[in-house]
């Protein structure tokens, strides 16, 4: 536990008091609960998402919007403020920075949490068997969006030293050194890792950092959805799939964004590419039932390594 966190390693509230923070890609999964984290740490949030109360993105899923992650926000003590935004559109983009300068004449931290392409994966399909419209719309939501964001809001993160910039992306760069199973995906999960490293390289100077930070198998609203479980018997999916035993809430990876954030050493990790399950050990916090699972090294040791553990081992 470091200093200024609760038992669970969580920061405690008002660590970030004052702060201003954007998570673009808020809507649910991973955004929605780093918003919310980062506004129990008493942060003000703008977070933005295609889907709202009055419109759905191509994802299709009307369950949850950016309104709501919105309200969540300022329920757990920060204050949330909902920016609709497509981060493929130049300048709804510069209108979300724009507001933000207006409003508060800073930005602390940058969450690019940006993705919404589940729907257009095919595994096991080689690039040119890929839908060629498919695999471009993947780059776009991986890669392309998360750098029309940074290009915008970074001049106004870098005003004030301290900043920082999350990349949140599938793999670290050891694991993702194998294949990612299909070329377009196996590049828009990549690109946010090598975007950080080339960041961190011109922040020098700002006193900002830029990180790359993956979940392991994250327990979204999707992937719950997708196996017919819920959070209270997701341990049910075991039976079919015994891997999902090390998966994770949206909280863990949450946290580990919260203490970056509220970490003043957190430039030693510049340029960095980060884990849940890493920074749970080095921060002390816990996932929701107290354990503190670590899925990529449950598969580099076990599903590639043939180590005889099993997924509980990492928890």
């Amino acid at each position: 536990m470091t200093e200024g966190s609760t038992p669970s390693g969580a920061p405690r509230t008002a660590a970030l008091a004052g702060r201003i923070a954007l998570v673009a890609g808020a809507t649910r999964g991973a955004g929605r609960a780093i918003a919310v984290q980062l506004g129990a740490a008493g942060a003000t949030v703008y977070v933005t998402g295609r889907t709202t109360r009055t419109g759905v993105s191509e994802v299709g899923r009307t369950t949850e919007t950016i309104e709501e992650t919105a309200e969540l926000v300022t329920a757990a003590g920060g204050t949330g403020i909902a920016l609709p935004a497509d981060h493929l559109d130049p300048e709804q983009v510069r209108a979300v920075v724009e507001q933000i300068d207006t409003q508060q004449g800073r930005l602390d931290v940058l969450v690019n949490d940006l993705w919404g392409g589940e729907h257009l994966v095919v595994f096991g399909k080689k690039m040119w068997e890929t839908e060629l419209d498919r695999g471009l719309r993947m780059l776009e939501l991986g890669v392309k969006s998360h750098v029309i964001t940074s290009w915008h809001a970074l001049p106004l993160l870098i005003r004030n030293p301290g900043g920082l910039v999350v990349e949140i992306t599938d793999g670290t760069a050891a694991t993702n050194r194998r294949f990612r199973e299909n070329f377009f995906y196996d590049l828009a999960k990549n690109g946010p890792i090598r975007m950080a490293a080339n960041l961190a390289h011109d922040l020098e100077g700002t006193g900002c950092t830029a990180v790359s930070l993956t979940p392991g198998w994250l327990r979204s609203e999707q992937m719950l959805e997708h196996f017919g479980v819920t959070e209270a018997n997701w341990r049910d999916a075991t039976a079919e799939v015994p891997d999902f035993a090390v998966s994770e809430t949206p909280l863990y990876i949450a946290r580990a964004v919260a203490a970056l954030a509220a970490d003043p050493d957190v430039h030693r990790w510049n340029g960095r590419s980060l884990s849940s399950g890493e920074l749970a050990r080095e921060y002390g916090f816990t996932d929701a039932d107290g354990s503190r699972p670590d899925a990529w090294a449950y598969i580099e040791e076990v599903r590639h390594g043939g180590a005889d553990r099993t997924p509980d081992d990492y928890r």
